[in-house]
């Protein structure tokens, strides 16, 4: 299993936009290309997306940001769009890229990581904590959970 951390290897820009992209449909195709072309250059140590490649084939993705469009903008970093190709599943392969991002938040100075969900008991498994309830400006609501570093 490797991570890789798209702005330390830009060769895999356009690789991580298209997966993102397929791996969540539902959001604007733009976002990923802004978002991540964008990173590359940051002048600070967010946002991060990383790849989660078995072998030669990408299996996972994560972006550790500073907002996920979440009311909630007093709390960052976050971690989002965690997904893990399905066929996958069920090998606690999450939690490598929920790893990089902490230690990668840690790094930065931060000291709690969040993250917004529906899930529930998913993520408790992995030591983070419920706090409340988020709203997102298109009208849904998410829970929000932290960790501390």
């Amino acid at each position: 299993m490797k991570i890789i951390s798209v702005r330390k290897n830009p060769e895999y820009k356009d690789e991580a936009i298209a997966y993102f992209q397929k791996s969540w449909p539902d959001v604007m195709p733009e976002i990923y290309d802004d978002c991540i072309s964008h990173s590359i250059n940051a002048r600070d140590s967010l946002p991060q997306w990383y790849l989660l490649k078995k072998h030669d084939e990408i299996i996972g993705c994560a972006g550790l940001i500073t907002n996920d469009f979440i009311s909630r903008g007093d709390l960052y970093p976050w971690i989002n769009a965690l997904f893990i190709d399905e066929k996958y599943r069920g090998n606690a392969y999450a939690s490598l890229l929920m790893e990089q991002a902490k230690t990668d938040a840690k790094k930065a100075g931060f000291k709690y990581l969040y993250l917004c969900t529906e899930h529930i008991g998913y993520y408790e498994k992995y030591s983070f904590k419920y706090i409340g309830q988020g709203y997102h400006p298109w009208g849904g609501e998410s829970r929000i959970y932290e960790i501390e570093l």
